[in-house]
């Protein structure tokens, strides 16, 4: 059986432009003689839809979409999601046509509804399966979280005759999430004895990222087939699939099938293993430019300090758009290095970016005369590095007005976490690329992307010095934080496995400091609540993953 893998990125919400890409790839699929073509989860609505599907009209839109994608499909059987049902009883559903008809319908089962997902808050669970004899091989069709419960749908399809399984899904990406999908799927094959086709889009959706790396098992768990992670694809591969007896009590679809040319095509190969940090900065890379793109930008400005969070967004963002649409603004004040101002320049040039020098000066000393009187008598503090973070933040809004550029802010996970940014400074703009980074990482990162390019693109005396926010005299971070190495595995318990500080302090970490990062990271919710979406790589990230109020006496 000639199987395609129909690995595509979707835009939510776009139902014409998404019909239109299923028509290409199946006529593609097609003509290489495909026998069946996998699309993903709700490929015509895009996922997840959220609450357009509480729309009537959206929800009709796709449906009719559904039915001209079927009344186009030829010879090879098509297997693509959509929304099934009317407002009070939708269904997650994946329709199976071919020859413009639609032999039947699956809906899913199990319902994710944690974590980033909603959708009990959406969708009703299906109860009931048919098979679909394709070629004389009895096929199950899942949807993603069907395969993930061991004694779930795959499960009970393969009891009752399936020999190849398709799992279509939309499932997306966290640090060590392929190897744990991966494993799962080829238990899922040898256990139950079933060949298995996962299929699983690949783009940015706000926060998330869907990587695809589909793949095929062998009914013995063994790996045939691999996609490439973030990166659009439509693969082929002839699969050996035992043609065995279905159940009697198992509602069993026929579908016939035309002779067809075996035309020109490509068999998918095991594309290679990514290692982390690769998985990580292709994550970044293609959240970042579906975010920006898809959202009507071309153009993206960032804040160059000369530090290393500026650093590593530019050259994401150049990796993502193309150094001709990134631009950064050195933006420096009366307490600006000249290490830091060389950095950023040296930075611009390797990245080949446009870059220019706005002096914040005259502003700052503006809003410094201009609030002498009210704040007479008080020594500087907090306030006045702060205006100076505020009057980059208005710069780069400035620019963005003018000139239609979104604006990427640079603050990592860690400084979030205990509300070390400026609300309405260096946290206003369009995307927090790198929100999810905790700063250990961030620097991590930085030693991929220069051994990645084999010369050092971020400057190395931008990795080695002390960070700084500069807006004091020779201030350091660690003059207001723990170090990073210190603070960061106080973070990833806290905020990543939810653990309280009582059972971090257990671990053998000092009392006195978990209670204050622990408090840091609570109080400052309503500050994280008033930033803007960035890219998840984390198994849990602030968005939708964690969410606590932000009124909130509990300290644990």
């Amino acid at each position: 059986m000639r199987v395609g893998l129909a690995q595509f990125n979707p835009v939510v919400g776009d139902i014409a432009g998404n019909s239109r890409q299923i028509r290409e790839m199946y006529a593609a699929a097609n003509e290489a003689g495909c026998d069946i073509v996998a699309f993903p989860e709700l490929s015509i609505t895009g996922y997840p839809p959220e609450d357009l599907v509480l729309k009537s009209g959206f929800v009709a839109e796709n449906q009719q979409a559904m039915r001209e994608i079927v009344a186009e499909t030829q010879g090879c059987v098509a297997v693509f999601g959509f929304v099934d049902g009317t407002l009070g009883s939708l269904s997650n559903s994946a329709a199976i046509a071919s020859n413009g008809t639609l032999h039947g319908t699956y809906n899913k089962q199990l319902l994710p509804n944690y974590s980033v997902f909603d959708e009990e808050r959406y969708f009703i669970p299906g109860s009931s399966f048919s098979l679909f004899t394709i070629c004389g091989v009895p096929v199950g069709v899942t949807i993603c979280e069907d395969i993930w419960q061991a004694d779930g749908p795959v499960q009970k399809q393969a009891k009752a005759g399936a020999t190849l399984n398709i799992n279509i899904n939309g499932s997306p990406y966290h640090r060590g999430k392929f190897d744990e999908r991966q494993h799962m799927v080829s238990d899922r094959a040898r256990t139950n004895t079933c060949a298995i086709v996962y299929v699983n889009q690949v783009c940015g959706q706000d926060e998330l990222v869907f990587d695809g790396g589909s793949m095929v098992f062998d009914h013995r768990g063994e790996l045939l087939m691999r996609a490439e992670q973030f990166e659009e694809s439509l693969s082929f591969i002839d699969i050996a699939v035992n043609k065995s007896s279905v159940a009697s009590d198992v509602s069993v679809i026929e579908i016939s099938q035309s002779t067809r040319a075996n035309g020109a095509w490509r068999e998918g190969a095991i594309a290679s293993n990514s290692s982390d940090m690769e998985q990580v900065f292709g994550a970044l890379v293609l959240g970042t430019r579906d975010y920006v793109r898809k959202n009507g930008f071309t153009d993206v400005v960032i804040g160059l300090s000369g530090g290393i969070d500026s650093a590593i967004v530019a050259a994401i963002a150049v990796e993502a758009l193309g150094s001709q649409h990134v631009h950064g603004v050195s933006m420096p004040s009366r307490y600006s290095s000249e290490g830091s101002r060389t950095d950023a320049a040296l930075l611009a040039s390797n990245l080949g970016i446009d870059m220019q020098t706005i002096s914040i000066e005259p502003a700052f000393a503006a809003y410094l005369d201009m609030t002498a009187e009210s704040f007479a008598g008080r020594a500087a503090d907090l306030t006045e590095e702060n205006l100076q973070s505020r009057v980059r933040g208005t710069t780069l809004m400035a620019l963005s007005n003018k000139f239609g550029w979104m604006v990427l802010t640079t603050g990592n996970k860690s400084e979030l976490a205990v509300g070390y940014f400026t609300l309405y400074g260096d946290s206003v703009g369009g995307y927090a690329v790198i929100k999810d980074l905790l700063k250990t990482t961030v620097y991590e990162l930085c030693r991929f992307v220069n051994m990645r390019a084999g010369r050092e693109v971020i400057p190395e005396a931008v990795i080695t010095k002390p960070p700084s926010a500069e807006l004091r005299p020779d201030q350091r971070d660690d003059q207001s934080l723990p170090p990073y190495e210190v603070l960061d595995p106080i973070l990833e318990l806290y905020v990543e496995q939810d653990r309280t500080a009582a059972e971090i302090i257990a671990l053998g970490f000092d009392e006195a400091l978990v209670r204050r990062i622990s408090r840091l990271v609570d109080v400052n919710e309503y500050k994280r609540r008033q930033g803007p979406p960035g890219v998840r790589v984390s198994l849990k990230a602030f968005g939708k993953d964690r969410r606590l109020p932000i009124t909130n006496a509990y300290r644990g």
